[in-house]
């Protein structure tokens, strides 16, 4: 493509994202350190130190049926633990099974079983940076849209490149020019950034499409793989009353040694069948953590009645998640995406200053850096 044509992608694919991309990195820093602000709010607890001598793991149908008559209208949908809180085990409820969204999630621990705290849903400064990240209180339309402006910021990021590629050729890699004008100065720092901030960009914005697109990979695998997973059993009834969840983890725990628990749905849930427990068990390294493998437990039996690995779509989407937010590394990590985040923001923040003055300069500056360009390239 020419020059002409790559400044024209560069410039409109950057006009129509940069106030929501500016949106995504400012609401995303605290979401770098989302455990740890959690923590510091009080929104998320410890494991307690337990008395000497005290081991063993507690009764998980018992922090099931805690969690139930603390909310006697509504019902367990899921059993989540943590790979870096292995003392803890969290109870999601909801009005129904298989309701879309949920009504508490409790902390227990998982040794001695006692209740540590309740998630305030809906409410709160973390709460409502999640939102306007995610989906901008839009719901899926609102969560497409943004993954459309990741895609928008690829396609400026690769113009980018081809347009500050020519200038380039006459000058040192870096150079900002400060004995010029001042929108000179602007436009020299915005590209300088932009190189630097180059790689990552790409990281987040391609990693944040793919999350946006969690739904449609979910349904996806539900309605194809779990759909032929529950075809053997579609003629028997659906399970009702009480039944184990206490039995279904040690029994995919059983059929997968070496792995814990990531989280387990109920049965009649979506991520499950009518019949049956689905049991998402996950490796112990920072890697294997994010990829997960199905059990499928019987739940009036206990048997495992079915394992197996995730598509390859669904563990794409697993380890973006964690690259998207830096949490791969540590601490040390999440303090270079935070870097990284805020120099985004002056990148981004720099183009729509560029853009503003463009609209008012005048017909001779704009020939004269015509002239400039030209010059550049030849």
């Amino acid at each position: 493509m020419s020059f002409r044509t790559w400044y024209a992608v560069h410039k409109w694919t950057s006009l129509v994202s940069t106030l929501f991309l500016l949106m995504l990195c400012v609401t995303g820093l605290p979401l770098i350190f989302s455990h740890e602000i959690n923590h510091a709010l009080g929104h998320s607890v410890e494991a307690p130190a337990l008395a000497a001598g005290s081991s063993g793991r507690a009764d998980v149908d018992a922090i099931v049926a805690d969690a139930a008559a603390r909310r006697p209208a509504d019902v367990p949908q899921f059993l989540v633990a943590e790979p870096d809180e292995p003392d803890l085990l969290y109870v999601r409820l909801a009005e129904r099974v298989d309701s879309p969204g949920l009504t508490a999630f409790y902390t227990y621990d998982a040794r001695s079983g006692a209740f540590l705290s309740a998630y305030p849903l809906g409410q709160g400064f973390m709460d409502l940076m999640l939102r306007l990240h995610t989906d901008m209180y839009l719901d899926l339309p609102g969560t497409l849209f943004l993954g459309l402006m990741g895609l928008l910021l690829a396609a400026s990021i690769v113009s980018g490149i081809a347009v500050y590629a020519p200038y380039m050729k006459k000058l040192p890699f870096g150079t900002v020019r400060r004995e010029r004008v001042r929108r000179l100065k602007w436009l020299d720092q915005h590209n300088l950034l932009g190189m630097v901030t180059l790689v990552w960009l790409l990281v987040v914005g391609v990693t944040g499409t793919i999350n946006a697109l969690n739904r449609p990979i979910f349904g996806q695998w539900q309605t194809t793989e779990l759909q032929a997973l529950a075809a053997p059993y579609r003629h028997l009834p659906s399970v009702t009353g009480k039944v184990s969840a206490g039995a279904a983890l040690a029994a995919a725990q059983q059929a997968q040694p070496g792995m814990s628990l990531s989280f387990m749905a109920f049965p009649g849930n979506d991520f499950s069948t009518p019949q049956h427990f689905m049991a998402f068990m996950q490796g112990n390294t920072d890697v294997t953590s994010k990829l997960l493998r199905i059990v499928m437990v019987d739940a009036r039996t206990g048997a495992v009645a079915a394992t197996g690995e995730m598509p390859w779509y669904v563990s794409t989407l697993m380890l973006s998640q964690p690259l998207h937010f830096g949490d791969y590394g540590g601490l040390a990590l999440k303090l270079l995406w935070t870097l990284l985040d805020l120099l985004s923001i002056w990148v981004l923040w720099g183009g729509l200053v560029l853009w503003w003055k463009r609209r008012h300069v005048s017909a001779e500056q704009k020939l004269a850096a015509l002239r400039e360009r030209q010059t550049a390239q030849a």
